[in-house]
């Protein structure tokens, strides 16, 4: 699967469909393509890069970012929504976001250059088809919330 063919139909359509190498189908959207009528409220934004978090998440502390930073395992953090993010899975007044660090998925991520939202596909058909193993469906994914004063609590470890 080419990343440059995938940011291509991100960027003409908005989303895309790929079955990864656990078999699983899944959806990357961009968050303005991102439809309340239409898509999963648990969808996760993903990221590239600590500077992405201010789009998403209020103003963090630095405990938090090294949190974020030093992860060793793929996690799924849970905050406070940015008050001027509009569009994408926010609920409860919260958003839920991925620093991805696997290598592919990180330089598809770069490539687009902007976070995105993943949510697990219903499709049965897909644009693309890849071996490489999407992250957060791994077993030992955890779920953290972070307060942006450095509050830590685990919700899934």
């Amino acid at each position: 699967m080419e990343i440059s063919a995938v940011v291509k139909v991100l960027k003409e359509k908005g989303r895309v469909t790929i079955k990864e190498g656990h078999g699983e189908g899944i959806e990357l959207i961009v968050p303005s393509q991102w439809k309340e009528d239409l898509d999963q409220t648990d969808g996760t934004f993903l990221i590239f890069d600590l500077f992405q978090i201010r789009t998403l998440a209020e103003q963090f502390s630095e405990v938090s970012l090294d949190v974020i930073e030093f992860a060793s395992k793929p996690t799924i953090y849970h905050t406070p929504v940015n008050r001027v993010l509009k569009n994408g899975p926010i609920k409860d007044g919260k958003v839920k976001f991925s620093m991805i660090k696997q290598s592919y998925w990180n330089k598809l991520l770069f490539a687009f250059g902007q976070p995105m939202v993943v949510q697990k596909s219903k499709a049965k058909e897909f644009d693309f088809e890849t071996e490489e193993y999407f992250p957060l469906l791994s077993g030992g994914t955890k779920e953290i919330f972070l307060s942006p004063d450095g509050d830590i609590k685990i919700l899934k470890g």
